[in-house]
């Protein structure tokens, strides 16, 4: 049976002290009251990721993960955080491809793909993110982007390394703009997904892959989404900073 998830996403928000406050609410929370299988990570900004793999420790519902990763193992890249680094403190995710890092950063599927690689050689697990924009939903155009993200981005992995693969889908229009795609859209993205996985792979691989949509998923829409035969959770940003929220949406697992 695959991995029911919910990720939270703080993107680059809270300061130090404001992270450790949050994410000791949300272990806190889980413990008392999420009842059911789901797993929970939440990926931070690369400052707090230690402090929160120590304060995670007892709690094996709780993971941690990081925003990024580079795709080098070291060198004069200033500025930038390798995946042998992210292991070392404990984190045991990294979100990979997020449509904020192809948007403003440039990064393309092949620059996903060396990503993925790396992350994988260091023993973590990618939440590898696709999705299409609204221009590429209006244009009919959703699920060719789709089949290049995956093609281009992590088909080139065999069977064992796809299988430590999250994905995440994102309809790009639906962050941050509080608009959702309805619980029928998003399900019908996720088969889609899961059948170009069993067509590549075969469909005990697919099967096994958890799948999580990521489009402004608040508590009173979780449990709709989640109830959907395909979408195994969530990947959640601007609710993940909000303790309360957070674990609402975790709780729909329950």
């Amino acid at each position: 049976m695959r991995k029911k998830i919910v990720a939270g996403n703080w993107k680059m928000n809270l300061d130090y002290n404001e992270g450790l406050g949050v994410f000791s609410e949300i272990i806190n929370m889980v413990k008392d009251e999420a009842t059911g299988t789901q797993e929970v990570v939440v990926c931070s900004p690369f400052i707090h990721i230690h402090s929160l793999v120590q304060m995670a420790k007892g709690y094996h519902k709780v993971a941690v993960g990081a925003q990024n990763a580079h795709q080098a193992e070291s060198g004069a890249y200033t500025g930038e955080t390798s995946a042998k680094m992210i292991k070392s403190v404990g984190a045991a995710y990294v979100i990979i491809g997020h449509s904020e890092r192809r948007q403003y950063f440039g990064e393309n599927n092949e620059l996903l793909a060396k990503k993925t690689d790396t992350v994988l050689k260091h023993d973590l697990h990618p939440i590898f993110c696709i999705g299409e924009t609204l221009q590429e939903r209006e244009a009919n155009q959703h699920f060719d982007v789709i089949r290049t993200q995956l093609v281009e981005g992590v088909f080139h992995l065999d069977a064992p390394q796809f299988a430590k693969l999250v994905l995440a889908y994102e309809p790009v229009w639906a962050i941050g703009t509080g608009v959702t795609a309805s619980s029928a859209q998003a399900q019908e993205i996720h088969e889609f997904i899961r059948k170009e996985i069993a067509a590549k792979y075969n469909q005990e691989v697919a099967d096994n892959t958890t799948i999580l949509y990521g489009g402004s998923c608040n508590p009173k829409n979780a449990a709709e989404l989640f109830a959907q035969p395909d979408i195994d959770g969530g990947l959640i940003g601007g609710a993940s900073l909000k303790s309360r929220d957070f674990v609402d949406i975790i709780k729909a697992f329950n």
